[in-house]
């Protein structure tokens, strides 16, 4: 009898020890997967990213040169006719004049145009201006490619000087296919021209003074 509980005691312990070392190389293979799938998961997160611009990278898309010359190949006809109008503004305290040349340009999806803005030093001290800008409605802001625009530069006026600054862009012609832009046929353009300190300007130039100059060769 003692000889019969002590095998079963055995047994039994051998069974636990067995089912421990399963247990611990399950375990360890589950690690070992874990850290697998993480290495993997970076490249497989970078590729979500710069397919869907997710957390603040850049997506890869056609040129609007690309566009242009696949619209022109494919020959694509519209009779569609979108409204730009344009709008202008200073902020508080900055003495330009600050106008759109034209009010409005007619434009169809695929195609390009040109406008022009002017704007006016009218005070007695040189100023430097820079500006943003925005479309409405914001939703058909991604078909509205600008080619050539002087927003985010600064301009700086003498007193009494007057420029007139180009707006070269291109309505995507994705625009004309998008079920969501049933319906927009008016765009409204809008800059507005913040004033920029002389003394950041000064910084500017004398941080850039200060660099080394690199030798072409």
């Amino acid at each position: 009898m003692l000889l019969s509980g002590a095998h079963r005691q055995y047994s039994t312990q051998s069974i636990t020890e067995t089912k421990s070392k399963k247990m611990l190389y399950y375990l360890t293979a589950v690690v070992f997967g874990m850290v697998g799938l993480t290495y993997a998961a970076v490249p497989l997160y970078r590729t979500f990213c710069q397919a869907t611009g997710y957390g603040g990278t850049v997506q890869r898309k056609e040129t609007v040169e690309e566009k242009i010359a696949r619209h022109s190949e494919s020959g694509t006809v519209t009779e569609r006719e979108i409204v730009v109008q344009f709008n202008a503004d200073v902020a508080d305290g900055m003495q330009w004049k600050f106008t759109p040349t034209q009010r409005e340009v007619r434009v169809k999806p695929g195609e390009s145009a040109l406008a022009f803005y002017t704007a006016e030093n009218k005070s007695s001290a040189p100023i430097t201006g820079v500006s943003t800008y925005n479309v409405t409605p914001m939703k058909a802001g991604v078909y509205f490619n600008k080619i050539q625009c002087f927003c985010f530069e600064e301009q700086r006026l003498l007193p009494g000087e007057q420029i007139d600054m180009p707006v070269f862009f291109y309505i995507d012609p994705e625009f004309e296919t998008d079920p969501r832009m049933d319906g927009i046929n008016n765009l409204i353009l809008s800059y507005t021209f913040f004033k920029v300190s002389e003394e950041n300007t000064s910084d500017s130039v004398d941080n850039k003074s200060s660099l080394p100059v690199q030798e072409t060769k």
